[in-house]
């Protein structure tokens, strides 16, 4: 991506607090129509780069700008939308009444109707907030979060506490928000959302950024990939093939760990001529993740700072 679509940075960025080095001379870039998913264990800092990109923190080295100017600019904060971890909200207000509230604060708000359809809360904005669920909670921060119009929207662990059908239509949402050119910075210990949604991924360790690319990018560094199959050739004799890591079979099915995916396939084919429902898979985000992050932490939780 070039300099035209970039709309807020990182650059050679360190922060400490006291003695603690939070960030140490990282380099990031947001840009137009891109969602980019920061991963790192708890206390890597991904928690630390946000902040400074909404002007919560000063840098003590580098510099951080939003939309080119100071992220403590107003000018530049009038132009994000923020959604994190916790909120504390006036729990008697109804929905609608915060939508409102929260949509007066910007010279050119989102209609409250399309901020109520987008987070899929129509139906509850008669309802007071302290009477609603975690979830439906969430989905109203959200459309919070959106009531300003924003271009570069900000998602701390956005769907926590969801069920499956409203963290989809979530997703839906912040996919058409991004087609339609609004950036958006993901932060999730749910690696499948990372997988499902992020243009970019920037893992982040111990204060300093150590891969970022493509999902795609990030899965081939692993070399083991997943054979599964139905078929008569047993795990004990798996096992003993080159570059096979793993083996066991469950509910009928053989299940190999390997570095050599294309030689076992040929192999599984030589040896069994009824073999079915062949799969191959590379490996996760969530494998890629932990592989990355091994030698640069020690606990590799896949959870969020």
């Amino acid at each position: 991506m070039n300099d035209d679509t970039r709309i807020a940075r990182l650059e050679q960025v360190s922060k400490r607090y006291g003695a603690v080095k939070a960030l140490e001379r990282i380099d990031l870039d947001i840009h137009r129509g891109e969602l980019v998913a920061l991963l790192g264990p708890n206390g890597a800092g991904k928690s630390t780069a946000i902040g400074l990109l909404l002007g919560l923190h000063r840098a003590n080295e580098g510099r951080a700008t939003l939309f080119g100017r100071d992220p403590q600019d107003i000018e530049a904060r009038r132009r994000i939308g923020v959604m994190l971890q916790s909120a504390t909200l006036p729990p008697t207000l109804k929905v609608g009444e915060l939508l409102r509230l929260t949509a007066s604060y910007y010279p050119e708000p989102r209609s409250l109707a399309e901020c109520a359809a987008l987070a899929g809360i129509d139906d509850l904005l008669g309802r007071r907030y302290e009477a609603l669920s975690g979830g439906q909670q969430r989905r109203v921060q959200f459309a919070m979060a959106l009531a300003g119009k924003p271009e570069l929207l900000f998602l701390d662990e956005p769907t926590v506490g969801m069920d499956l059908a409203a963290r989809q239509s979530l997703w839906a949402a912040i996919r058409r928000l991004v087609a339609e050119g609004c950036a958006v910075v993901l932060t999730t210990h749910y690696l499948e959302e990372a997988e499902a949604l992020a243009d970019r991924v920037c893992v982040i360790a111990k204060g300093r950024v150590i891969s970022e690319g493509t999902v795609d990018a990030l899965r081939a560094r692993v070399a083991t990939c997943r054979v599964r199959c139905v078929t008569s050739v047993g795990a004990d004799a798996a096992w003993r093939w080159p570059g096979v890591v793993s083996a066991s079979v469950h509910e009928g099915r053989l299940t190999i760990a390997t570095t050599q995916a294309e030689a076992a396939v040929r192999r599984l084919l030589a040896e069994d001529a009824d073999l079915a429902e062949l799969e191959v898979q590379r490996a996760s985000l969530a494998e890629a993740f932990a592989d990355i992050t091994r030698d640069d932490v020690a606990d590799t939780t896949l959870e969020a700072a």
